[in-house]
C-alpha cells in the first residue's frame, strides 16, 4: 500500500464515529419552568401531546437519571448558568416577594426596594454567557430570567448581548405583570409594547429573531427559557383557608386546552397540559428555521425543566413535587442532541446534573472555563455517547432545613415531608425506607452531606444571601 493511501486510511479509522465535530457549534439551551418528570410523550406515562420534544428524544439522547440543584426555580437556574452549587455561588434561595402570596399589589416605588429588585446571581460570579461570549459567541437570553432584575444583574451585564423576557418568577403570560407591575424586558429596559400577547408565542418569535440575525460564519448560543407551564401570577380573587387568594393556575389559549378537556379532563390539568403541548409547538417551529438555516448537525440542543412538577397531575412514578426533595422534586426531563457527535435514539441511565452544562459547552465550544473558578460539572459528551460511564457518583442538596444526598445508588433525605435511606437502583419510587436495616448506610450518606456541608461553607462567599 502506497504510504500515502494507508495515511488516509489511518485517519479515516481514528476519526470519531460521529464525524468531525465543528470547531465552535451552535448552542440552544432549552429550559422549561416547573415540568414534570413523566411529562414528556416519550416517556409514555401520561397522554401528552409533545411531537416534537419526542422528535428530539428520538434524534438524540434521553437521560432518565438527571437532577436539578434545588428543587425550585432561581437556585436552580443560577447552577444552569455558573456550573456551581447554589451554596457556592451564593444563590441558594428564591429571589421573590412573599407578599405576593396573599395578592398584594406593589406600587413601582414599593417594588423598586423590595428583594425582587435588590436581590440576584453575585455580579463575580461568572455564567454560560460570560465564556461562551469570551470564545467568540453571539449570545442571547429570551425568557425567564429569575437572576434579579437590578441593571447589575440583567443578562446584558451577564455575558448576554441580546434579552427579551421577564427579570423576575412567574408573571402573568398575557399582561406580562408580576402582581401589578410590569415584568417583559427588551435589553435593559421594560417594555409594554407586547402586552396582550401570549408569552410563549412571544418567546418564540423573540428565539427566532435571535437566531435569524445571527451573522454569518459567527457561532450562536441561546439561552431559552420559558415561563410554561408555571402557574400564572394571577388571582381568582377567592380566598383559602389561611389568608392566601386562589392562584389563577396555567394559562393558556383555549385551543391547546380543548383537546385535553374533551377527553374529561379537569380544567387545571388540561390547561397545565395544554401549554406544555404550545410550548412543544414553539419549541418545534425554532428547531425546524436551525434546519432550514442549514444550522441542525452543528448546533448542540438542550433540554430539560428548571425542577420537578407542581400542581400538574403527579410525578408518579416519582414521589413528591417541586420544593420537596424527594426524586419528583429534584430529577428532571432530559434531551440533547447533536447530530455532529451524538447518536440518535439512545437512552441512558448515568447519574448527571445541570452542574454538568456550563462545562460542557465550554468543551464542546474550545473555550475556557471561568478562571479562578471552581466548577462542580464536567462534560457530559462523552457519558452521553456511551464512552465511559458518568464520573459524577455523589451529589447534595439543601433547602432551608431540607436535606437530601446521593452517593451511587443510594439516596439520603432528611426534610419536613419525610426522612429515610432509599436504594435507588430497586426503588426510584422511594417507597421503602431501609434506615433502620442500613444505619450504617444511613449515617455514611449523612456524613458525606455534611462533609459537602463544610466544603460550601469554606468556599469563596458569594451573596445574596450568606453572612459575610
Amino acid at each position: 500500500m502506497k504510504p500515502r493511501l494507508f495515511l488516509l486510511l489511518l485517519a479515516s479509522l481514528a476519526a470519531p464515529l460521529f464525524g468531525a465535530a465543528p470547531a465552535k457549534p451552535n448552542v440552544l439551551l432549552i429550559v422549561s419552568d416547573d415540568q414534570g418528570w413523566p411529562d414528556l410523550g416519550c416517556i409514555g406515562t401520561k397522554d401528552i401531546q409533545t411531537p416534537n420534544l419526542d422528535k428530539l428524544a428520538s434524534e438524540g439522547v434521553r437521560a432518565t437519571h438527571y437532577y436539578v440543584t434545588w428543587p425550585a426555580c432561581t437556585p436552580s437556574r443560577g447552577s444552569i448558568l455558573t456550573g456551581r452549587y447554589p451554596q457556592r455561588n451564593g444563590l441558594y434561595d428564591m429571589v421573590r416577594n412573599d407578599m405576593v402570596n396573599f395578592g398584594h399589589l406593589y406600587s413601582p416605588e414599593e417594588y423598586a426596594v423590595s428583594p425582587e429588585m435588590t436581590l440576584g446571581l453575585d455580579p463575580r460570579e461568572k455564567t454560560i454567557g460570560d465564556a461562551l461570549k469570551a470564545a467568540g459567541y453571539r449570545t442571547g437570553m429570551v425568557g425567564k430570567w429569575d437572576m434579579g432584575q437590578a441593571r447589575r444583574y440583567l443578562p446584558l451585564q451577564r455575558g448576554f448581548d441580546f434579552f427579551y423576557g421577564h427579570g423576575n418568577n412567574g408573571v402573568d403570560y398575557y399582561t406580562h405583570e408580576r402582581y401589578g407591575v410590569h415584568s417583559m424586558f427588551s435589553g435593559n429596559a421594560r417594555s409594554q409594547a407586547d402586552k396582550g400577547m401570549y408569552a410563549t408565542h412571544l418567546f418564540q418569535r423573540e428565539a427566532l429573531r435571535f437566531i435569524n440575525s445571527a451573522p454569518a460564519g459567527k457561532p450562536w448560543m441561546l439561552y431559552l427559557c420559558f415561563n410554561a407551564p408555571h402557574g400564572a401570577s394571577s388571582f381568582t380573587g377567592v380566598k383559602r383557608a389561611d389568608g392566601r387568594k386562589e392562584g389563577a393556575g396555567v394559562q393558556v389559549p383555549n385551543e391547546y386546552a380543548q383537546p385535553y378537556l374533551a377527553k374529561g379532563l379537569p380544567e387545571k390539568l388540561a390547561r397545565y397540559l395544554g401549554a406544555v403541548t404550545c410550548m412543544d409547538e414553539s419549541i418545534g417551529r425554532i428547531l425546524d428555521q436551525i434546519r432550514v438555516r442549514g444550522e441542525e448537525r452543528d448546533t448542540i440542543v438542550i433540554f430539560h425543566s428548571d425542577n420537578g412538577g407542581s400542581g400538574n397531575g403527579g410525578n408518579a412514578p416519582l414521589r413528591g413535587a417541586k420544593g420537596d426533595m424527594w426524586e419528583g422534586g429534584l430529577s428532571v426531563p432530559f434531551i440533547a442532541k447533536w447530530p455532529a457527535r451524538l447518536p440518535a435514539g439512545k437512552v441512558t441511565g448515568e447519574f448527571l446534573t445541570s452542574l454538568e452544562l456550563l462545562p460542557t459547552f465550554v468543551a464542546a465550544a474550545g473555550a475556557r472555563p471561568p478562571a479562578g473558578v471552581k466548577l462542580d460539572g464536567f462534560d457530559l459528551m462523552p457519558v452521553l455517547r456511551g464512552e465511559k460511564p458518568s464520573p459524577r457518583t455523589e451529589m447534595y442538596w439543601q433547602r432551608r432545613g431540607d436535606r437530601a444526598a446521593r452517593v451511587g445508588q443510594w439516596k439520603w433525605v432528611q426534610s419536613q415531608k419525610g426522612t429515610g435511606l432509599f436504594d435507588l437502583a430497586t426503588d426510584r419510587a422511594e417507597k421503602n425506607d431501609l434506615s433502620k436495616s442500613k444505619p450504617e448506610m444511613a449515617a455514611k450518606l449523612k456524613a458525606s452531606w455534611e462533609k459537602w456541608r463544610a466544603e460550601m461553607d469554606a468556599s469563596e462567599p458569594r451573596g445574596p444571601f450568606r453572612d459575610y
